[in-house]
């Protein structure tokens, strides 16, 4: 009897499987209008960027879709294998020189900056701030220093709990206030420190959770073979600790890109942002679900993308599985 109604459970769900999937097709190929899409694709790919100067943030992004190829389908050894992690952290400080401009490019303010190359770059950037800055809270969380410890632990616990939104409130808002007359941050750099500081926190629970797997035995085994204290987290707890926190990274590489959509209600014109802005257009009222489902499909790839490199860093990482 449970097996028929298993058997029968499992038939109505294809079928209502099947059923939504035909109706999104049949919408897709003749029931939507994507002409708002059509004539926009150049400001869903870099905003409002001067004409003249497109092929910047075009040439940036073609580099990222080249580095994803080369590092999931290139070769498994020789020297570009081994140039990729450095390629890889050139592609930001790259990204804001063709940006912004700099090395005999013409200079293009961040108000201009938008689109799918605008999210990259706020994604990439924080990242890399709060990759290294979480690492440390993490060190410090764990740290026999009472004043370190708590320090960290405090700073953990206040941005855990504080929405992101306030986070960046204060960064677009508040942090001018209290800079030296004169000195100025563009409300771009303002978004990356708001969203790393905010990523930071969690980064650190994450990365604690690695340090904490580690058995101590391996720590006792570095002393007697005479590492120093930070040899042994340099060479031998940390290593480990970040290849089995990775899949937790990942998680949270994929939420700060998703949350940059968040900086659409504070002015910067990124993917969502350029979506609200298309339909406030009298041309596109009403082209919710053609704008929101290019919007969601464009989001899907690059977070796909960015779980297949974690994969495969993943699968590098690991000392069996590489070596097969």
């Amino acid at each position: 009897m449970n097996r028929w109604l298993d058997r029968f459970i499992s038939a109505v769900v294809l079928a209502l499987v099947g059923w939504a999937a035909a109706s999104l097709l049949h919408w897709l190929v003749t029931g939507a209008a994507w002409s708002v899409v059509e004539s926009n694709l150049s400001l869903y790919a870099v905003g409002s960027y001067p004409e003249a100067e497109r092929w910047r943030p075009l040439l940036w992004m073609a580099l990222l879709l080249l580095m994803t190829l080369v590092t999931l389908l290139g070769p498994r050894s020789g020297w570009l294998r081994r140039a990729l992690p450095a390629l890889w952290m050139a592609m930001v400080p790259i990204g804001v020189v063709l940006l912004a401009g700099g090395l005999g490019l013409l200079p293009v303010a961040s108000r201009d900056w938008g689109g799918l190359s605008l999210t990259l770059l706020l994604t990439a950037g924080s990242g890399v701030l709060a990759l290294p800055f979480g690492v440390m809270l993490a060190m410090g969380r764990q740290s026999a220093l009472p004043v370190l410890r708590f320090a960290s632990a405090a700073y953990i616990e206040t941005m855990r709990a504080v929405p992101l939104i306030a986070v960046l409130f204060f960064g677009q808002l508040l942090i001018p206030l209290f800079l030296p007359v004169g000195l100025e941050l563009n409300r771009v750099l303002r978004a990356v420190v708001a969203f790393a500081v905010f990523a930071a926190a969690y980064i650190a629970e994450d990365v604690r959770g690695g340090l904490q797997a580690i058995p101590p035995t391996q720590v006792e085994a570095a002393a007697v073979l005479g590492l120093s204290p930070l040899q042994t987290m340099q060479l031998v707890v940390l290593p480990q600790a970040l290849r089995i926190a990775l899949p937790a990274l990942t998680n949270q590489a994929v939420g700060l890109l998703q949350n940059t959509s968040l900086l659409a209600i504070l002015g910067l014109v990124e993917l969502l942002g350029i979506s609200r802005s298309l339909l406030a257009n009298p041309a596109f009222i009403g082209r919710y679900l053609e704008v929101y489902v290019w919007l969601a499909a464009i989001y899907w790839l690059v977070c796909t993308a960015m779980a297949l490199l974690a994969r495969h860093l993943e699968i590098q990482l690991d000392p069996v599985r590489s070596s097969r």
